[in-house]
């Protein structure tokens, strides 16, 4: 196969207009979103989104999601060499983190 040769396979399913214009995994997981409630309603199938899924959605976000004046303060340290990472409350984190996964899993 040639580069820019479409592949001519027997099984491959031609993708579709949102497929196609899908370009970043928000609108991806947007346009999987629409395709999925959209068969629904011609199928007559319920589907249920996860919250996991749903918080893909761009527009489901709250503005809230980050502090743009931390970011920027924190942008700004790193370039003056200030920044400094505190190791131990990272560790923390990560093993409560992982605690709170090991319950959820256990039941």
């Amino acid at each position: 196969m040639k580069i820019g040769q479409k592949p001519e396979l027997p099984g491959a399913l031609p993708q579709t207009g949102l497929a196609k214009q899908a370009k970043t995994p928000a609108s991806a997981a947007e346009g999987a979103t629409k395709d999925a409630l959209a068969a629904a309603s011609t199928a007559g199938v319920p589907v249920t989104v996860s919250i996991a899924a749903q918080s893909l959605n761009p527009a489901s976000r709250v503005a809230g999601d980050f502090d743009a004046g931390k970011v920027k303060a924190v942008r700004a340290a790193i370039e003056k060499g200030e920044f400094s990472v505190d190791a131990e409350a990272i560790a923390d984190k990560m093993l409560s983190n992982a605690q709170e996964i090991l319950t959820r899993s256990r039941g």
